[in-house]
């Protein structure tokens, strides 16, 4: 009994000091969202201390009954429902993996189904006044595990608290761009998603130029170009730190869509 307590403890000990414990699964970035509303479309988005829940965000225009309301990011719909002339009344909930979820509410009519995989611009329905809403607008959430999280756009903290004019680029149409890898001689390691923690798919030769198809956020890496945590897709399941990439923009790419 004493050696095999003693072989307990050992282990105890090992697993404490990370000598048995198999490397974590990368967390995964944050999809990058868009304003919820076709490409172009100018919306002013308030946010309020007694809304509920707290980080949530109340969107109008003018004669806005009826428009249409897009997917703020790709993912697949988990929700569609109709809670009467209570709470959220007619409202759909995208699933983006990650437990990542959005929520839009008080919809006028449903453009989607349960289990319809959804992009960037698809119209999932239209801006209403159901359940307890006091005038037709569209009450938009971002969550994290059920929770909810402060609202951001492209990477961009939305305001809180205030009113603020948000124009989308959610589906607009998008071309890719080209860039060149800058090591200082070493080759690029290229991952299998956003981050150094993802799987090693390859490298990439110092000078090489790479089309870059979409941009997402990942790993922060401190690289030739300073710190970013921008990453680029040069093919499928093929990501490089943008912090080796020379794109002449400081930042993401205009034009080049978000992965």
């Amino acid at each position: 009994m004493k050696a095999r307590s003693l072989r307990l403890l050992a282990v105890a000990l090992l697993t404490t000091l990370g000598g048995l414990v198999a490397p974590s699964t990368p967390a995964l970035a944050a999809p990058t969202f868009k304003v919820p509303f076709p490409c172009g479309q100018a919306w002013t988005g308030q946010t309020r201390t007694g809304h509920s829940p707290a980080y949530a965000v109340d969107f109008n225009r003018t004669d806005d009954l009826g428009d249409p309301v897009v997917a703020s990011a790709p993912g697949t719909v988990d929700v569609v429902t109709n809670l009467g002339d209570t709470s959220y009344g007619r409202y759909v909930r995208i699933n983006h993996g990650g437990g990542y979820t959005t929520y839009y509410a008080h919809l006028n009519a449903f453009n989607v189904s349960v289990g319809q995989t959804v992009g960037y611009g698809q119209v999932i329905g239209s801006v209403g006044n159901t359940g307890n809403s006091s005038g037709a607008h569209l009450h938009y959430e971002q969550r994290l595990n059920g929770n909810d999280i402060q609202v951001r756009f492209n990477g961009t903290l939305a305001l809180y608290w205030g009113t603020r004019t948000y124009t989308s680029d959610n589906g607009c149409s998008a071309g890719t761009a080209t860039g060149t890898v800058n090591t200082a001689g070493s080759p690029l390691t290229v991952r299998s998603g956003p981050g150094t923690g993802h799987t090693a798919v390859g490298t990439v030769a110092d000078g090489t130029t790479v089309t870059i198809s979409c941009q997402t956020t990942g790993t922060t890496v401190t690289g030739t170009y300073g710190t970013s945590s921008i990453w680029d897709r040069i093919g499928t399941g093929r990501f490089v730190s943008d912090a080796y990439v020379y794109t002449g923009h400081d930042g993401f790419i205009p034009g080049v869509p978000r992965c």
